[in-house]
């Protein structure tokens, strides 16, 4: 099946603020196999560090934060060569449990690691039944945990949840499957989350879960538009790229369209810059952005 990645169009109409960071996408080497249990490659060409560096430029995209991706499992080799081939402005969020030896997390530590995953969804390498031991490396270490899973569950992974150490993130707008409003008991429970002060929210892939559909994403957009309101520094974004459950042509967004429409449920240029610059080095524990120019 063949898909075309756009890398490059017209420039976004709102203009990202210099250190922005993008804190969630993929990226893919050539020689690193998919891993028995995940989903497989992306289609397509490999979407490579290079292609990414064309949607930063085109984006406008300071940083960047590179996911492992589900197709390879366990094994970090592939995430930490991308981290490698992106350079000083990529940092990894990868996956260990507390089978992970200490000589493995130093080396994800040495090469710019710092944060680990949870994905309890199908082809999801460590799930939610991991959380206290991937919390507990996470806090010795000082990374940050990303949690992904169906978020129409989370009144019965709150208690779980509440008693999280690390910092972290609950990922893809909470994922509410079920659909939801911003009346609703999950997202309150999301908000409660929030509210304990070392929960992020994550803007990216509102596709995954919108009942609504594009272009707008109204229903994942009034909850964002009330959680950025709620709390707007604990909101950070991501592209999602290379948005890997687009199977057909006519399903790959237009990612400076998406990118308008998700920033555009941010108020104002000071929660941009929040969102994109100021909770992501909090989140990430990153060093203060300098362009050089100091």
């Amino acid at each position: 099946m063949t898909l075309v990645r756009t890398l490059t169009g017209r420039e976004p109409q709102i203009t990202l603020p210099r250190g922005a960071v993008d804190t969630q996408m993929h990226a893919y080497m050539p020689g690193f196999e998919p891993r028995a249990g995940g989903p497989g490659l992306p289609i397509g060409a490999l979407p490579t560090p290079a292609e990414y560096r064309r949607v930063m430029t085109w984006l406008g995209i300071d940083r960047v934060i590179v996911t492992q991706g589900n197709a390879h499992q366990r094994d970090n080799a592939n995430l930490l060569a991308c981290v490698e081939a992106l350079g000083d402005i990529a940092w990894g969020v990868g996956v260990a449990d507390g089978q992970t030896s200490e000589a493995e997390l130093d080396r994800l530590a040495a090469s710019r690691v710092v944060g680990l995953r949870i994905m309890d969804l199908p082809g999801g390498a460590i799930g939610l039944s991991k959380l206290e031991e991937v919390d507990a490396i996470a806090a010795s270490r000082n990374w940050m945990v990303a949690v992904q899973f169906d978020g129409s569950n989370i009144l019965e992974y709150e208690a779980r949840l509440s008693k999280i150490r690390s910092r972290w993130v609950l990922d893809h707008h909470g994922k509410f499957f079920c659909g939801v409003t911003v009346d609703s008991a999950q997202v309150a429970a999301a908000r409660r989350l929030i509210d304990r002060g070392n929960c992020w929210f994550k803007f990216a892939g509102a596709y995954e879960s919108s009942k609504t559909g594009g272009p707008d994403y109204a229903d994942v957009a009034a909850v964002a538009r009330m959680m950025a309101e709620h709390a707007p520094e604990r909101i950070v974004w991501g592209t999602n790229w290379p948005h890997n459950l687009a199977r057909e042509q006519a399903d790959y967004p237009d990612d400076a369209a998406l990118t308008d429409t998700v920033l555009g449920w941010l108020a104002d240029e000071p929660a941009r810059q929040l969102a994109l610059v100021d909770n992501p080095e909090a989140l990430f524990a990153l060093p203060a952005f300098s362009d050089g120019s100091d």
